[in-house]
């Protein structure tokens, strides 16, 4: 606090949020908080040298509201309530400690978890880089427009491009498509859907260079937000 207090750079606080859940036979199941967390790294480094702004990164909160992956054995799931106070006392605690510019970076998009994050924004006082907003959406690539980006080539060429190490290759390559769309409304669930190995889209025409470009763009969308707060 010493430190921030004798720094002219105004400080803003990032913290990634996610969920723990399976993602295929061929990605992780830390994949959504992963993903937050490479938004967040690649932000900062990008203004790490400008003169208005301290970008500083807060431990990820890797569990949300994951009602879709029941019955898929590594979902782990939480309550709205319990996310959504776990998330307002962070915030709170913060501002109360004069931290009060706080962002929001998620990307596990069900529904109910989605609502928490807006209620959580609103409530606190914080901000909230919503990506299924129109707004944003229209900057990202056609399969996550198309509602079948959950483990599929958007999100598995980000893992790509951040965690190589962590994506089975030789098991995303053979992968078949699965086309559905988790966005439209009635959906309840992977299982539901036909997500019966819990991906969808076309995971094995995931690249690294595709994570990489779609990085960028995500950063680009985080970079304006934090510069919205100061």
């Amino acid at each position: 606090m010493a430190a921030l207090a004798s720094d002219a750079r105004v400080p803003v606080l990032l913290l990634p949020v996610g969920a723990v859940e399976p993602h295929g036979p061929h990605a992780p199941l830390g994949t959504d908080p992963l993903i937050s967390r490479g938004m967040c790294e690649r932000a900062a480094a990008r203004l790490a040298g400008d003169p208005g702004v301290r970008v500083l990164i807060l431990p990820e909160v890797p569990y949300g509201v994951t009602r879709f992956a029941a019955g898929f054995a590594g979902g782990v799931s939480i309550g709205e309530e319990t996310l959504y106070a776990l998330l307002t006392e962070i915030c709170g605690a913060l501002v109360e400690q004069g931290l009060p510019r706080i962002l929001l970076v998620n990307n596990h998009f069900e529904p109910a978890h989605l609502a928490v994050l807006r209620r959580v924004a609103e409530t606190a006082g914080v901000g909230f880089v919503d990506l299924v907003r129109r707004r944003y959406a229209a900057r990202l690539t056609d399969e996550f427009r198309s509602g079948e980006c959950h483990a599929g080539q958007y999100e598995t060429s980000l893992v790509l491009a951040d965690r190589p190490d962590l994506v089975d290759a030789a098991v995303q390559r053979e992968l078949p498509a699965v086309h559905v769309d988790l966005a439209r409304g009635g959906v309840t669930g992977f299982a539901s859907a036909g997500m019966t190995e819990a991906y969808c889209g076309t995971p094995a025409q995931a690249t690294a260079e595709e994570g990489e470009k779609t990085f960028s763009v995500l950063t680009d969308i985080l970079v304006e937000a934090i510069r919205e707060l100061v």
